[in-house]
């Protein structure tokens, strides 16, 4: 199975005239690799994928960045590689090349240094952005899509079953997250993209990250981690931990929490609407008391990015299919005392859903 088939390249443009739009205009990030697999840098010098609604796409690009463009799974689509010169203007060359168009499509991702200049370069052509065409493709995974969130999560489930070792009293939060980053590029991970270890009243805080501040004998700790793989695909999971015997109220509310994460996963399948899978872990939540504490959506789609279409949060309606990869992530959290979180990435199959996490769930101590 290809991870970023040729095929994908005419789905693009056949998703761009269907869109109205005249051409979309991809430079580096996900939206790029997606389409082509080329994992480009990010500079000033523009590098860009331009897909007409009709007529032959081609890559604009550094003539210094055309060994690696050439070195990239981009090289087997047969595109054309058009080279530009440091004294070139590579919007006047899209602009040139593409001729009198009415509507393009932006990488959603683009600096916006590059977008004011290809405004500029083509002042009658209305700017949207690439997402209106690219999200339906993106948001329902490949098999080999998933196989590649398969192995992030297992890459991920490994260092979770090292974090144990590295919670100690009296240990640092950073301390215990340098070990964690480590193990996560052990694992297989290009880096670690991110790494939270909230403890004690940290834990209240869902996007902490770390601290100086010493963890103190039994206290909660939630560990949310994840990062990219060499297939670009990313892992993202959160477990919780206590250090040391638990605070009985937290110990009441974590039950109520992996209830909620447990009927959230369970009613995952084509046809139910995002907001649903909220409601389903909101309503557990609610239920016990504790609807106040749950902050946050119970999810987001996950691929190329951490974060991605789609979102797991009331209000979106859009229904789930086989393909859609997210996260279900309800939480707890008790301002200034403690909080909790369980998170899994979960795939709508044709029949349920399918955990690529499988860690225990079950309260940690350590």
């Amino acid at each position: 199975m290809e991870l970023y088939p040729v095929a994908r390249l005419a789905a693009v443009a056949e998703a761009t005239a269907r869109n109205g739009l005249d051409a979309l205009l991809l430079t580096p990030g996900p939206d790029l690799r997606y389409v082509t697999g080329y994992d480009a840098t990010q500079l000033e010098r523009l590098t860009c994928l331009v897909v007409p609604a009709e007529g032959d796409p081609f890559l604009v690009v550094p003539r210094l960045e055309l060994p690696a463009a050439e070195q990239s799974p981009a090289s087997r689509l047969g595109i054309e590689f058009v080279a530009w010169d440091e004294t070139d203007d590579p919007y006047a060359l899209v602009a040139a090349r593409l001729g009198d168009v009415e509507r393009v499509g932006l990488a959603d991702r683009m600096w916006a240094m590059q977008a004011l200049r290809l405004r500029d370069a083509m002042p009658r052509a209305r700017q949207e952005l690439a997402g209106t065409v690219l999200r339906e493709l993106r948001m329902r995974k490949s098999p080999a899509e998933v196989a590649a969130l398969r192995e992030a999560g297992a890459a991920i489930d490994a260092v979770h079953a090292l974090v144990p070792d590295f919670l100690k009293p009296g240990r640092t939060e950073r301390e215990v997250a340098r070990d964690i980053a480590a193990a996560i590029v052990e694992a297989g991970h290009v880096a670690a993209e991110f790494v939270i270890v909230g403890s004690g009243p940290n834990g209240a805080s869902p996007h902490h990250e770390v601290s100086d501040r010493v963890i103190q004998p039994g206290e909660p700790v939630v560990v949310d981690i994840g990062g990219p793989m060499p297939s670009g695909y990313c892992s993202d999971s959160t477990r919780t931990y206590v250090v040391g015997d638990p605070p009985e109220d937290f110990v009441a509310y974590y039950k109520v929490l992996q209830a909620a994460q447990e009927a959230a996963c369970d009613a995952v399948r084509p046809g139910v609407p995002c907001e649903e899978i909220d409601a389903v872990a909101r309503r557990v939540i609610e239920e016990a008391g504790y609807g106040e504490y749950f902050i946050h959506r119970t999810g987001h789609g996950i691929g190329l990015e951490v974060h991605e279409e789609p979102y797991i949060v009331a209000g979106n309606t859009e229904p789930l299919a086989p393909g859609m990869a997210f996260s279900v992530e309800p939480g707890i959290y008790l301002p200034g005392r403690h909080g909790a979180r369980i998170e899994d990435i979960v795939v709508c199959t044709e029949t349920g859903g399918e955990r690529v996490n499988n860690r225990p769930r079950d309260l940690i101590v350590v």
